[in-house]
């Protein structure tokens, strides 16, 4: 039997340090703050467990069943399958939990696909990141990632700022035992709710800058690890009427505090190796395979929206309108057109020894196009909706109040639907679209993969120039002028 909810939730009992509103928190499993979201994650995990010839698999080194995440794919229909589990989980959340605990795994499976690439840098690193999968894999833990240094000034590198003054993490120490490290890391999604972190730094680092080349995992609760978490938007959903999506499906995000933190050995992937700490989700598999995973959860968030948008177009009686109906065509194009993305990734990836990771192009086209497609969605359903997301009654405590209720009956009307079905439908409508955590789901869509200007220069680095190149030059080399009639060269 896999991993279940219940395990998961009495494993965050470990002491960790959660700081929210001025206060610590040890309980995230049971804090009105988190447990909601918490319980999304234990059911996703009976979900598995009640799935197990979909979603598990027996691993190599404990011989027990968990999650198809950690599978490293061999072919294909592997990361078919890879996505039909994955999907599964994705439809449980409405594809709005990001940060899912089938995510980092993805990452550090296309890390293993090139694990030479580990060991031309250093043998006992290798060893390290070989171990640790292992270890996290028979858990069937829950890992989520910090990979970019707190902003500051973003001109500067840390050298320029003074390593003392610069907020990012950085070894401070080192002995026979570990490393030890201090300073910040961002953005911890699902911080709160997971058993352990993987460090790493993706950013640009100069030869004097080694002390931040460094990449590791440590269980949430280890000693000198703090969360700094962002306001919950879960314990300030008024209620799940009000607030649909806050109250269950807020993921959260945190800055991670290391104070000081050992790192053993054997948790240490990446030791002052500035080329390899940027190669390490850059040039190995980790890139593709965790963006497969990426667009497969977006593909199920966009079918939710344009499922939302056509249910809005029903109640507000404007579903016959063709200006309305092409709205909806071109969001219902954008919806197959994401799922074609993640079918071609997978039709047309490479074989990488004995591993089979996605069309890194593809890839790539994918995340540049999702970057900008998502915020046209939410602005798409805004458009359907109007003022009606705006025009609804204060909570659900309104209808519990009998001239309310009445006055909610004769303002709130629809063709298809009654007075209680159009606010409960318009209030789901405004969590996913116009409240806090809204926004927040805006932002993390656009820059989940980093700033679209980088994902457009890799796809720039990742296209097939050469194919493109070579039309046109069958073109231009189909005629010619002769050699009198052309310019002397310059």
């Amino acid at each position: 039997m896999s991993k279940t909810g219940t395990q998961h939730l009495k494993s965050l009992a470990d002491g960790r340090h959660i700081f929210l509103d001025g206060e610590r928190i040890q309980d995230p499993a049971n804090h009105p703050a988190f447990r909601n979201a918490t319980r999304t994650v234990a059911h996703l995990y009976d979900l598995q467990s009640d799935n197990p010839e979909l979603m598990t698999f027996k691993s190599p080194t404990s011989g027990r069943q968990v999650g198809r995440h950690w599978q490293l794919p061999t072919s294909a229909q592997d990361l078919a399958l890879r996505r039909q589990a994955m999907t599964l989980w994705s439809r449980a959340t409405c594809g709005f939990f990001g940060r899912s605990p089938d995510h980092i795994p993805t990452s550090v499976c296309g890390m293993l696909m090139d694990i030479e690439r580990f060991r031309k840098a250093d043998p006992a690193r290798a060893s390290a990141l070989q171990g640790w999968f292992e270890h996290a894999r028979d858990q069937d833990l829950y890992v989520t990632y910090t990979i970019v240094n707190p902003q500051s000034n973003q001109t500067r590198g840390p050298a320029d700022q003074g390593f003392e003054n610069h907020p990012g993490l950085r070894i401070v120490d080192e002995d026979g035992q570990g490393l030890t490290v201090r300073g910040a890391k961002m953005l911890g999604t699902g911080a709160v709710m997971a058993n352990e972190v993987f460090v790493a730094n993706i950013q640009p680092l100069r030869p004097e800058e080694e002390a931040f080349a460094v990449s590791f995992a440590l269980p949430l609760g280890a000693p000198g690890v703090r969360i700094l978490s962002r306001k919950s938007y879960e314990q300030h959903a008024v209620s799940e009427f009000d607030n649909p999506l806050a109250y269950c499906y807020d993921e959260n995000d945190a800055v991670v505090y290391f104070d000081d933190v050992k790192v053993p050995w054997d948790r240490v992937f990446v030791h002052r190796d500035i080329a390899l700490a940027a190669s390490q989700f850059r040039d190995t598999y980790a890139a593709p395979m965790q963006n497969h995973h990426s667009q497969i959860r977006l593909s199920v968030k966009l079918q939710f929206l344009a499922g939302l948008a056509r249910r809005i177009a029903e109640i507000n009686g404007i579903i016959d309108i063709p200006q309305v109906r092409d709205q909806l065509g071109r969001l219902s194009a954008s919806v197959t057109m994401v799922e074609s993305f993640v079918h071609a990734m997978e039709a047309t990836g490479e074989q990488v020894g004995d591993y089979y990771a996605p069309n890194r192009s593809v890839m790539h086209a994918a995340t540049c196009i999702t970057q900008e497609l998502y915020p046209q969605f939410v602005t798409t359903v805004r458009e359907l909706a109007g003022g009606g997301m705006i025009m609804l009654p204060s909570s659900r405590e309104d209808f519990a109040n009998g001239e309310m209720r009445e006055l909610i009956g004769r303002t709130q009307r629809s063709g298809v639907t009654d007075a209680y079905g159009r606010v409960k439908t318009l209030k789901l409508a405004w969590d996913a679209v116009g409240s806090e955590f809204a926004s927040r789901h805006v932002q993390y869509e656009m820059f989940y993969a980093g700033a679209t200007v980088f994902q457009r220069a890799a796809a720039y680095r990742n296209f097939d120039w050469g194919n493109a190149a070579s039309l046109v030059d069958s073109v231009l080399g189909r005629y010619d002028l002769p050699a009198e009639m052309r310019p002397a060269a310059a």
